[in-house]
């Protein structure tokens, strides 16, 4: 009698540990998939904004050139 209920504890106990190591398993795999995207998603807003900056720059040589022949007037 006291042998199964140190086995049901036991098995109790072993479950408990298999269920708390694969949730920390999953969320370690989570933070690796978000360190990944973040890695991902910072070259690509790297590359946006020197888009932007870029094109901003273009866009205020152009109202310059046309402040310049009297287009826009201030």
């Amino acid at each position: 009698m006291q042998d199964q209920r140190i086995e049901k504890i036991a098995s109790v106990v072993i479950i408990i540990t298999k269920v708390l190591l694969i949730i920390y398993l999953g969320i370690e795999e989570v933070f690796k998939i978000i360190k990944s995207l973040q890695k991902d998603l910072d070259a690509e807003f790297d590359i946006s904004r020197k888009w932007a900056s870029k094109n901003y720059s273009i866009l205020k040589k152009r109202m310059a050139e046309r402040k310049v022949a009297g287009f826009i007037e201030n």
